[in-house]
């Protein structure tokens, strides 16, 4: 049965400008009300005596009212639609509230500037309703419209999140006092000493998440960059800081460094063809984005850590500023925000890569939360992916890769919904902290107390003790290789008070 939409379908339709991005929220004429969610988009049914009038202004006011802002689609809506209608509307309902949004919207998603007095009286309304959406902290009253702009980026990179019930329910956890718990629960110096460790498999597991775990060097790097840099100096998104991280996450070895000038994408080399699985905004554009980016981190100050934090790590990765290191970037970043705004206060660091990748239905959640921003982008772009020509770019990278598709993906990457993105990572970091960093410290706690054991009855340096307490667990007893090196186990007696000293806990 064909569908009567409304609404934002209804326009999109009616104009010709569909979005990369689905709508959250669409709306249609039918027999009954009825509400249907799949994968997280919601359908809504009205009856009849709702329809809006076949105009611009109803089937907008309706969406505006109904829908939410879809950033996305208004950009690409105020490119198409007749100036002159917009105005039209304005100018006949100078105190609506969906008029002076649209308005207000209109001048700022596009920078163009509409016959219009202005409105001379009349309260302020919000650009989007803080109700349903992560809002910059303080808004910015513009007169002209009497509207509050609380809209938490710049037009040239905006994202959006909605306030859906788990991030409502994310917005109410806290980090800080959970971390207090663990505290409580194994002392200050159980849970310091796990930071170290902790450390360390974040850093590990980063690469892992990338393919890339087999060379120390590199994981020391990392490891080195989080135990030092995390929180350090005032932006973390200035060009020459995030310059000065990537060369130490990569080294001097990097055949590539500094800002990316050069086309990119994000695929695989499959039965002898590219497979293109993302492809990021063109490098003149970086720069733009990024400050609006930054301008997240500003206007967003007092709002949940970790929906900031995830906004700025997946909104880092997507936009891909750099020539090499953008995951491993994008990963610090959430730390570092979580430690700037309190979260997660020094030294502990949250080994979230490590959740990531700790089973293959973790990952497998990584790579969906990856491909539900990027496979929209493709299934309308994949033909505009062509290989022809080496070429050399400014920053010297050389690519056979073409994209003829820029100027039409622009709002798509300008106005990312990362609604998803902030849901899972919300997810890992409650189950880092709940599961990963407790077991870690759970360990550490059963390590000192079978330490403590074993040394009643054999003396040995803790490093040796560490081993013989690893292979005992390993192997519930004492094995061929650790009494071939420990050949005072032979006497079954301390191999039977090691045994019971290591195994005591379990």
């Amino acid at each position: 049965m064909k569908q009567d939409w409304i609404g934002y379908k209804w326009l999109a339709r009616e104009f010709g400008c569909e979005p990369v991005q689905p709508f959250p929220v669409t709306s249609q004429i039918g027999k009954r009300h009825a509400t249907s969610t799949t994968d997280g988009n919601t359908t809504n049914s009205y009856l009849e005596s709702a329809r809006p009038k076949p105009t611009l202004s109803d089937h907008l006011a309706f969406a505006l009212k109904r829908e939410g802002v879809h950033l996305e689609f208004l950009a690409r809506l105020f490119q198409v639609v007749p100036q002159t209608q917009i105005e039209e509307w304005i100018n006949r309902e100078p105190t609506g509230q969906y008029a002076r949004r649209t308005g207000f919207l209109y001048e700022w998603l596009t920078g163009r500037h509409l016959d219009f007095p202005g409105v001379p009286v009349g309260n302020y309304v919000d650009a989007i309703v803080e109700t349903d959406y992560v809002t910059r902290t303080e808004p910015i009253n513009v007169p002209r419209w009497r509207v509050r702009n609380n809209l938490p980026g710049s037009r040239e990179y905006c994202p959006t999140v909605r306030r859906t019930e788990p991030l409502r329910k994310l917005e109410d956890f806290a980090l800080a006092p959970k971390l207090h718990e663990l505290e409580s629960e194994f002392g200050t110096d159980i849970l310091l000493r796990s930071a170290v460790w902790l450390t360390v498999r974040e850093s590990r597991a980063s690469f892992q998440i990338e393919r890339e775990e087999s060379e120390t060097d590199r994981i020391k790097r990392f490891a080195s960059v989080l135990e030092r840099r995390l929180g350090e100096g005032t932006d973390p998104l200035d060009s020459d800081f995030l310059s000065a991280i990537q060369g130490e996450i990569l080294g001097t070895k990097a055949l590539r460094l500094g800002p990316r000038r050069s086309p990119v994408f994000i695929g695989e080399f499959r039965f002898g063809t590219e497979v293109v699985h993302y492809v990021a905004p063109h490098y003149e554009q970086v720069p733009h984005m990024l400050a609006g980016l930054r301008e997240f981190a500003e206007c967003t100050v007092g709002r949940n850590a970790l929906i900031r934090a995830a906004v700025l790590s997946f909104g880092f990765v997507f936009i891909h500023p750099m020539t090499d290191g953008n995951g491993r970037i994008s990963r610090f970043l959430v730390n570092d925000r979580l430690r700037r705004d309190g979260a997660a206060p020094a030294p502990y660091i949250l080994p979230i890569s490590a959740t990531i990748t700790r089973t293959v239905a973790n990952r497998a959640g990584y790579d969906r939360t990856l491909e539900r921003y990027s496979k929209p982008l493709m299934e309308r772009f994949s033909t505009a992916c062509t290989f022809g020509a080496l070429m050399v770019c400014e920053d010297g990278v050389r690519t056979n890769f073409q994209f003829s598709g820029y100027p039409e993906a622009q709002p798509f990457w300008a106005y990312p919904d990362l609604t998803s993105q902030c849901e899972y990572l919300g997810e890992v970091i409650q189950e880092t902290l709940e599961s990963e960093m407790r077991q870690e410290a759970r360990w550490l706690r059963d390590l000192g107390l079978a330490r403590a054991r074993v040394k009643e009855f054999l003396e040995a340096p803790d490093p040796e003790v560490d081993r013989i307490i690893r292979s005992v667990q390993e192997n519930r007893a004492i094995s061929g290789k650790l009494l071939r090196e420990y050949p005072q186990f032979e006497d079954s007696d301390l191999a039977a008070s090691i045994i019971a000293a290591v195994l005591g806990n379990d």
